[in-house]
């Protein structure tokens, strides 16, 4: 007997101990995810004999002379085919990786099941979405539409990626088989902080199937950051592929390479290492202090570590005004402390790398990374190797979040492949992700603030303290954005921050959505909402007469920057619609007796792009059958990027979207491009994709009149299948021909340098409810504003946004990844992490401002990471408009909640 899968009998036999999730994957059905190992998430759901499992958790042996199915074959169950157009329908996946899993589980849900979807998708996890578009999937909602020719732009057009996500033909990152792989795990340090005196690999080495364990001495000393920007000394370089010295829990200490997971993880468990343990600080206040132990000591001017000594990463001291005087003209002055906590990316795609060699020799990265052509940078650069003997590819990624803007892994198996000359794969468990990956920088942020009755603004001040754990990467420019635009917003005349990003014997942390914005915001929008109550001044009234307005010059902490400006302006608008949804008190949910109601909002501002420039590089073509062929250099990880780029490409050549096709993430299709992040992939490489088009466009139609005596290519018009005017229509597989004929390649590139930037606007306004006798909260009704400029596919950034509004709340309803006192990271899975489940959101009323931004293509702005910032502090403005109580720390959990209510924690409740 066999195992069966998709009417298909398997050949291989799965072995003892194999879970159902890694013998598919072995026989090639990679629309099976690996998201959790833990049976948490619900990314690996298949069917067994017609009944969903988590097959991560099924022992494969069990699956022997049962029907298995996957993604891969769900079309020919009953009901299949119509859950994977309606998941079209509606667009109900970002990323994609988690979509198998939702439509196995949708496909077996009975009427019942579905009548309650809360309690039915309780065992699958989605971190991009905000499960709003899942749950229209379901409802057989079509949020789809076509598009004329040239008519692309405004248009909810899905995704290229959609049919291949819902059907398991995409690929990510891990999905390819590669023959002779091997496998790469990872020993890990125990200590917080030591000098690692001898590592015996000897038993190791004795395992069948190791073939070598790495360490210190055979990896390059050359220090580098993790981080990944296009000035590569923007961040501390205080790392090494694997260091003598170890400066947190989880720091890898050795790698071994084996045939097969299994022995490497054997081998792992064999390696001994003699450490002698060093002094360790893990709080950044006592790491600031006098006698702290200095973890990065031993490195000097070039690590770009701005006090080695006092373990300062990073320090900001600015403002303008006279401060004392503006405390001394206030009315009312409100000094309190702010706490944000540690928070996981949580994509549901690991960390992975495949590392593997071209017949030529080329090396090939396959990863999952925002950064493909900063990554081979810092890999060249480290190993001392020609970039053009490196190829960095990055398949679909699994969600980001920043997450990705590190190179964690790459590195290390690149070592592996150059000391083996096999291709090998890193690939991080869960529990890595956790424990050896990075967080959000967590935060302290004193405020001083002070107000007129008049409810004008006189002066602000901030003391910050991020921590950014045991290495540097992204410290500083976290540090420096979030104490930009969270005081850039206002109208202050006199404002003071000192900032300090500290190194502690922590997990590092990194980039993170909304990049240190969501932090500081928290803090000073949670503050000016209280200066604004003591004064007697409505909040949203104090907000609204204090906030920057359209021709305003941005100062922000460092000063005025020469490539920032308010080029257009949607605040105003954002404001009214909140205002509105103030006044309308009877809609949104009702509140159960005897719970406590209340309303708050918050504003956010960001830069739609990174200081000091981002380049995207695009180039597009004319293809032999007449379609077009568009390279980006950014990467697609559901920030949607790909839908935008063909729209704003189908629009310039009057084309439909199905007629251009999209490749991406590839080093070895276009010149130098620096990544998706900072909210660039539509405001920089859209505008390298509408050059591009315009280009070719100009190109094409110069041909078309070149083929037409007295022509002017003035006077022709590109159309979707030909070039009319001047004749007959000529088609344009002939103008391709025209082109070969003349030794004119029909191909045009574009740039954009993200030289000006421009600003982004979100105002979050919520009404809640809670119950004084437990400390739950319940969002009675969620509204958000956002100042996208031109929005060119409003379904998609809608999506964005509630996205980045359900990823907001679990930040500051329940996400925590917890500490021991020794440094040791405790929350290692998605069981002991809140992550919210579709139960756990509520549905958020999404408005665009009208306006449209000269720097962004068509008029766009960003909008992916910008929902994120406003939301904690919007939540702890109701709760205090709700209880009288100030909350100052992240997350507002339940018992954190009762306790400040019941006067558990001995502070004074109000009455």
């Amino acid at each position: 007997m066999s195992v069966r899968v998709n009417g298909q009998p398997c050949a291989v036999a799965p072995t003892g101990g194999q879970c159902l999730r890694g013998y598919l994957r072995e026989q090639g059905w990679f629309g099976v995810k690996k998201g959790c190992d833990t049976g948490d998430c619900g990314a690996c759901t298949v069917h067994v004999d017609g009944v969903p499992v988590h097959s991560c958790l099924y022992p494969a042996v069990r699956a022997v002379g049962r029907e298995v199915t996957t993604i891969e074959g769900v079309a020919a169950v009953p009901g299949g085919a119509e859950t994977q157009r309606r998941f079209l329908d509606a667009q109900g996946f970002q990323c994609g990786f988690c979509t198998a899993g939702f439509i196995m589980t949708a496909v077996a849900l009975d009427e019942a099941q579905r009548a309650d979807l809360p309690a039915a998708l309780k065992g699958n996890l989605c971190r991009c979405t905000g499960y709003r578009s899942i749950a229209d999937a379901l409802h057989g909602v079509r949020t789809t539409e076509d598009a004329a020719p040239g008519e692309a732009v405004g248009r909810n057009l899905p995704a290229p990626a959609g049919p291949d996500i819902v059907t398991g033909a995409a690929r990510f990152t891990a999905d390819v088989s590669v023959s002779g792989l091997a496998h790469v795990r990872l020993v890990r340090s125990p200590l917080p902080h030591a000098r690692i005196v001898d590592i015996d690999a000897s038993a190791a080495l004795a395992v069948p199937g190791v073939l070598a364990v790495l360490t210190h001495r055979d990896a390059p000393a050359t220090l580098f950051s993790t981080a990944q920007h296009e000035n590569p000394d923007d961040d501390p370089a205080d790392t090494r592929v694997l260091d003598d010295v170890v400066r947190h829990v989880g720091q890898r200490v050795a790698a071994v390479v084996a045939e097969t997971e299994a022995a490497a993880e054997q081998g792992c468990a064999l390696v001994r290492v003699d450490y002698r343990p060093l002094p360790a600080v893990t709080d950044p206040e006592r790491a600031m202090r006098a006698g702290a132990p200095a973890i990065h000591g031993d490195k000097g001017a070039r690590s770009r570590i701005a006090r080695p000594a006092g373990n300062v990463a990073a320090e900001l001291h600015g403002g303008c005004g006279d401060v004392a005087a503006g405390f001394a003209a206030a009315d009312v002055v409100y000094e309190e402390t702010f706490r944000t906590q540690r928070v996981q990316h949580a994509h549901l795609e690991t960390h992975c790398a495949i590392v593997s060699f071209d017949p030529d020799g080329r090396i090939v990265v396959r990863s999952s990374t925002q950064t493909p052509f900063l990554t081979r940078r810092a890999l060249a650069r480290i190993f001392d190797l020609p970039a053009e003997r490196i190829r960095v590819v990055a398949g679909r990624v699994g969600g980001g979040f920043g997450g990705k803007q590190e190179m964690l892994v790459e590195d290390v198996a690149l070592l592996a492949a150059l000391r083996t000359g096999r291709p090998v794969k890193l690939e991080f468990t869960r529990a890595e992700q956790f424990t050896a990956a990075t967080t959000r920088h967590p935060f302290t942020v004193r405020v001083r603030v002070g107000g007129r009755r008049d409810g004008t603004l006189t002066a602000l001040r901030l003391r910050v303290v991020s921590d950014t754990g045991a290495y540097g990467n992204h410290g500083p420019g976290v540090l420096f954005h979030g104490c930009a635009e969270s005081v850039a917003v206002y109208r202050c005349p006199a404002t003071r921050i000192d900032a300090f990003a500290v190194y502690t014997n922590t997990v590092p942390a990194g980039a993170f959505r909304g990049y240190g914005l969501g932090q500081v915001s928290f803090a000073v929008e949670s503050a000016v909402d209280e200066l604004a109550r003591r004064l007697g001044v409505a909040p949203e009234k104090f907000r609204a007469r204090n906030v920057v307005r359209d021709g305003d010059d941005l100062v922000t902490p460092a000063g005025h920057a020469a490539d920032l400006a308010i080029r257009s302006y949607g605040l105003d608008q954002c404001l009214d619609v909140v205002r509105s949804a103030a006044a309308r008190p009877g809609t949104g949910a009702g509140a159960p007796a005897g719970w406590l109601v209340g309303e708050g909002s918050a504003v956010a501002m960001i830069a739609t792009g990174p200081p000091g420039g981002h380049h995207g590089r695009a180039r597009l073509s004319l293809t032999p059958a007449g379609g077009y062929q568009l390279d980006v250099g950014t990467a697609e990880f559901g920030n949607g990027s790909t839908t935008v780029h063909r729209q704003i490409a189908a629009d310039v050549l009057g084309a439909t979207v199905d007629r251009i096709r999209v490749r991406q993430s590839d080093t070895a299709l276009v010149g130098h491009d620096t990544g998706a992040f900072a909210s660039t992939a539509t405001t920089v490489a859209g505008t390298a994709v509408l050059r591009a088009a315009t280009a070719l466009r100009a190109l094409l139609l110069d041909l078309a009149a070149g083929a037409r005596p007295g022509a002017d290519p003035a006077g022709l018009r590109l159309g979707p299948d030909a070039v009319h005017g001047g004749g007959a229509p000529l088609p344009l597989a002939d103008l391709h021909r025209l082109a070969a004929a003349r030794g004119v390649p029909p191909t045009a590139a574009g740039h954009a340098d993200g030289a000006e930037r421009s600003v982004a606007f979100n105002v979050h306004w919520f009404r809640v409810a809670v119950d004084p006798e437990t400390g739950e909260i319940r969002v009675l009704r969620s509204v958000h504003a956002a100042d996208a400029g031109t929005v060119l596919n409003p379904m998609q950034c809608r999506a964005q946004v509630e996205g980045g509004v359900a990823q907001a709340l679990g930040a500051t309803l329940a996400e925590h990844v917890r500490l021991d006192a020794g440094g040791r990271v405790t929350t290692t899975g998605f069981r002991d992490y809140h992550l919210p489940t579709f139960a756990d959101v509520p549905r958020t009323e999404v408005h665009f401002a009208r306006t449209a931004d000269p720097v962004g293509p068509a008029g766009a702005k960003s909008m992916s990471e910008s929902p994120f910032n406003p939301v904690a502090a919007a939540m702890a403005n109701a709760l205090r408009d709700a209880t009288g109580v100030r909350f100052t720390e992240l997350p507002f959990t339940r018992d954190r909640v009762w306790h400040r209510l019941s006067g558990q924690d001995g502070r004074r409740v109000p009455p």
